[in-house]
This record gives structure tokens, C-alpha cells and sequence, in this order.
């Protein structure tokens, strides 16, 4: 299995409190491999909370498909490094991010794609 070795975003995501948003989503059941989310508070004055889901296709957002949760204080980032990649399979399944409390929070995620 080769893979694309190419950036799974092109930029910074910023989500807004109450939001949510897909970042990462398998086109023609090319496997995703997410090595590395960074969480950031964009907030200088605002404790904030990130989420990070993974949504099966077809699925939604939802708490039964949370896979992190964390209190990021004023200015604070967070890394979620997990020993072996959290893997997309199918066509449709992607990672989605989101913001509760404070004002916003960015996201950057790393890994690769099947060629």
C-alpha cells in the first residue's frame, strides 16, 4: 500500500462555539491515517473545550462518536498523538472537530492518504 504523503489539510481550521466541523473525509475507500490533531484556544481571557469525532459514513455528529474531549485554558494548545493512527476506511467516515464554551479553537491535523 502506497502512500500519497500529502498534507490531509491545506490549512488552520478555525471552528466557533457550538460548531462543528469535517475535516478529514475517505473519498473511494482510500484509507485516511490521522497521526497527529493540534488544538489550540484561540481565546486570551476564555476557557474553551475542543472535541474530536470520528463519524462513520453516513453518521453525524454526535457524543456516542466523541473520541476526545479537553478543557483548553486562555491561549493553551493540545495534542492528541495516538500511538497507532486513528484510521478511515470507508467511503463517507471522516473526522470532524468542534468547539464548546469560550470563543474558538483551531485545529491542524497531520498524516497521510492512500495513494
Amino acid at each position: 500500500m502506497a502512500l500519497s504523503r500529502e498534507r490531509l489539510t491545506n490549512y488552520v481550521f478555525n471552528v466557533g462555539a457550538g460548531s462543528t466541523v469535517g475535516i478529514v473525509t475517505v473519498a473511494n475507500n482510500k484509507k485516511v491515517f490521522i497521526k497527529s490533531i493540534i488544538a489550540y484556544n484561540v481565546s486570551a481571557a476564555t476557557t474553551c473545550r475542543a472535541h474530536v469525532y470520528y463519524v462513520p459514513n453516513g453518521g453525524t455528529v454526535s457524543d456516542n462518536n466523541r473520541i476526545f474531549s479537553i478543557s483548553l485554558n486562555p491561549e493553551e494548545t493540545a495534542f492528541l498523538e495516538p500511538s497507532y493512527p486513528i484510521t478511515l476506511t470507508a467511503t463517507g467516515d471522516k473526522l470532524s472537530v468542534g468547539s464548546t464554551l469560550g470563543l474558538q479553537v483551531n485545529y491542524f491535523v497531520n498524516g497521510d492518504k492512500e495513494a
